[in-house]
């Protein structure tokens, strides 16, 4: 596996090393040994699955405030997205800062996401799917959104998105988010 820290601090890449032959491809998408030999997260309690039926559909920008802050290992396993990440942090030195790249299917590439960032993407193509691993169980009283379009974060999507739920549609500007 090859881990490439994003310009965001704790924020990584992750990319399975294939080991091909005739018949296709055997890689490893998570290695205990190798996340402790980076200091990430080894404990996840909850597998999510989630489908998009249209291209243009925005989910995000997610998280849960503390005590229940969550890490993510977040993996296209069908179509691609657009995924990004926002270090909510106020300690940081990229705090407000975001990173995006695309994950898909073909790339295999999975995005880290560390406790205290904010989580969306955008999908790319039509019935894109996604699979992503979780420190924290769902605590609906301490999840938060962060409005995709924020000034004041000013991330650059690759489009407009045409789809959102009613609930990412009501997402907070950051300077009207409760603090960690």
């Amino acid at each position: 596996m090859e881990f490439l820290e994003t310009k965001l601090k704790n924020n990584y890449l992750i990319k399975p090393e294939l080991k091909q032959d005739n018949r296709g491809f055997f890689a490893r998408n998570y290695c205990e040994n190798e996340f402790l030999n980076h200091g990430l997260n080894i404990n996840w309690v909850q597998i999510n699955n989630s489908m998009s039926l249209h291209s243009g559909t925005l989910r995000g920008l997610h998280f849960q405030r503390s005590p229940h802050g969550e890490t993510k290992l977040v993996r296209c396993i069908k179509g691609s997205i657009w995924d990004v990440v926002v270090d909510l942090r106020p300690d940081s030195n990229t705090y407000k800062k975001w990173f995006g790249t695309t994950l898909s299917d073909k790339n295999r590439t999975m995005m880290y996401v560390p406790k205290g960032f904010a989580h969306g993407f955008l999908s790319i193509e039509p019935n894109t799917e996604i699979i992503y691993l979780s420190s924290e169980f769902y605590k609906e009283d301490y999840e938060e959104i962060l409005f995709w379009n924020d000034p004041d974060i000013a991330i650059n999507w690759p489009e407009k998105p045409k789809i959102l739920s009613k609930k990412d549609s009501l997402g907070k500007f950051l300077k009207n988010l409760n603090k960690y």
